[in-house]
């Protein structure tokens, strides 16, 4: 199993980084980081810096072809980044074309919403994105994990970092199986 974690140069939420990044590597895949510049990313501990990680893959240099699954992890200033990335909204709707499972945390959503991938279909996030989601034509639930296979990908959400046990355990399920199925 390969998997995409798709991130701003600065500004994703180490744990829900970190977190999947882990439970995907101990369920023996591939975690690859791509983000919008290579370098370094730079975490977030809430609003306090964290640790630097290592860009794996420039957005244009990668497809929804070469990964199994897609990771979206939170934080707020970094989907905002990503949603006014061309490039990373076009990887986004990539997976989605292609019907690779994502999963998305916290307010990761938002670059959903701007992927026009949540219309008539069931998600969580942080609350405050409740309405967006709304708008967007989706159904927002307070749930600890939400799967939603009802559209051409299925939709792996969470609200925040307190979920991440549930969070990690259910993408570990949806993305071997979906790694399974295309292998």
């Amino acid at each position: 199993m390969r998997v995409a974690f798709l991130v701003a140069p600065e500004g994703v939420e180490e744990s829900e980084l970190t977190g999947p990044w882990e439970a995907v590597t101990e369920a023996g895949g591939e975690a690859v980081l791509v983000s919008t510049w290579p370098g370094e990313v730079l975490s977030f501990r809430h609003l306090e810096k964290g640790d630097r990680f290592v860009v794996d893959q420039v957005v244009g240099e990668v497809s929804a072809g070469m990964f199994d699954a897609l990771v979206l992890p939170g934080g707020v200033a970094n989907p905002d980044h990503l949603r006014t990335d061309a490039e990373a909204v076009d990887l986004v709707k990539d997976f989605v074309d292609q019907g690779r499972p994502i999963a998305a945390i916290c307010h990761a959503p938002w670059l959903l919403i701007e992927a026009d991938a949540v219309r008539g279909r069931t998600l969580t996030s942080y609350p405050s994105l409740a309405t967006d989601i709304r708008n967007a034509g989706g159904t927002w639930v307070d749930e600890e994990v939400r799967v939603d296979s009802s559209g051409p990908t299925t939709l792996l959400t969470s609200r925040t970092p307190r979920d991440l046990p549930a969070f990690n355990e259910a993408l570990v399920g949806v993305f071997t199986t979906a790694a399974a199925a295309a292998h």
